[in-house]
């Protein structure tokens, strides 16, 4: 299974799928030859090839030696993935379907855990919490959702016991607080979150107190671009040629119409595959892949979603 795992997509048969939530299904997928399946952790995703070129990271929910389980929310105004996965996928289908990657890492260290999880955001949190309760470690998590019947896998998460807590926007408005959370499991926790950009931006602040090394957050799209955006003159290092980034263009983009070719998949700072390395120039990070000491080394830059403080960068290209 070695050659997968640094190799190109390989096929995958559906082989159950299941209404888990209002308007989320669970994908059960396996190889066509039953052969076992690259072992991933805690927080890993795959990247599943739709019809159309489409590329779309999903969370592994749930593995065993011969499969993989991801969870799909159908989203009113989809691109093309959840609507075509929710509605049209059968069992008895194939999927190319990328290797796990894991940049939403779970420590297992012997400290306490902090989980938040907003509505689909529950995929790669959940394998976490099983883990911490296997390990025997001192957890917490903490689910939002609409409502009941649309929270995902939510017998399975009751089943984890008093470890478990929800708060729901129905039947009765709640909200949980975020900062009274983080200051109750106390200053040595390591914090996780994955969910909405707001459900985001509250668990950051009330961590921001944190050492970067202790908050964790995995982000369903990248950071949206700001009033302001200037233009990027971007250096290619190898050939020394200057590629113009307009203001309301990614630099991938700008770089592949200028003929430049650069792998890429979800074109949403999510999934770390155009991850370039910076030569010169300050990025200003907007992806969800790099930590916060990666970020601040300036080593890198992913280029789907990222700009330049500095308003040029060269690139080892």
């Amino acid at each position: 299974m070695s050659e997968w795992r640094e190799g190109p997509a390989t096929r995958l048969v559906v082989r159950a799928l299941r209404l888990e939530a209002r308007d989320v299904i669970s994908c059960e997928l396996a190889r066509p030859d039953r052969q076992p399946l690259p072992a991933p952790e805690p927080g890993a995703h795959v990247d599943l090839h739709l019809p159309g070129g489409l590329v779309r990271q999903y969370s592994l929910v749930d593995w065993g030696e011969r499969h993989y389980t991801v969870a799909i929310q159908r989203e009113a105004n989809s691109r093309g993935g959840s609507r075509f996965l929710c509605d049209t996928l059968r069992v008895g289908d194939e999927l190319l379907v990328g290797a796990p990657r894991n940049a939403f890492a779970l420590d297992e260290g012997e400290h306490p855990s902090v989980l938040v999880a907003g509505g689909i955001g529950i995929t790669p949190v959940l394998p976490m919490a099983r883990r911490l309760a296997a390990l025997g470690r001192d957890w917490a998590l903490y689910v939002a959702a609409r409502s009941e019947e649309q929270t995902p896998f939510v017998d399975e998460l009751r089943a984890l016991g008093a470890r478990v807590r929800f708060s729901f926007e129905q039947p009765v408005p709640g909200r949980f607080d975020l900062a009274e959370i983080v200051r109750r499991h106390g200053e040595h926790a390591h914090c996780y979150a994955c969910g909405s950009a707001r459900l985001l931006d509250g668990f950051l602040a009330a961590t921001a107190h944190l050492p970067p090394a202790r908050v964790h957050i995995e982000r369903f799209t990248a950071v949206q671009p700001e009033a302001g955006d200037g233009g990027i003159a971007v250096t290619l290092a190898r050939s020394g040629r200057c590629v113009q980034v307009a203001a309301d263009q990614t630099i991938l983009d700008a770089l592949m119409a200028a003929g430049i070719a650069m792998p890429h998949s979800c074109q949403q700072g999510i999934c770390g595959q155009c991850e370039v390395r910076v030569i010169a120039g300050e990025p200003e990070h907007r992806d969800s892949v790099l930590s916060e000491a990666e970020r601040a080394s300036n080593q890198t830059v992913m280029v789907c979603c990222s700009r330049a403080r500095s308003g040029a960068l060269t690139l080892d290209l």
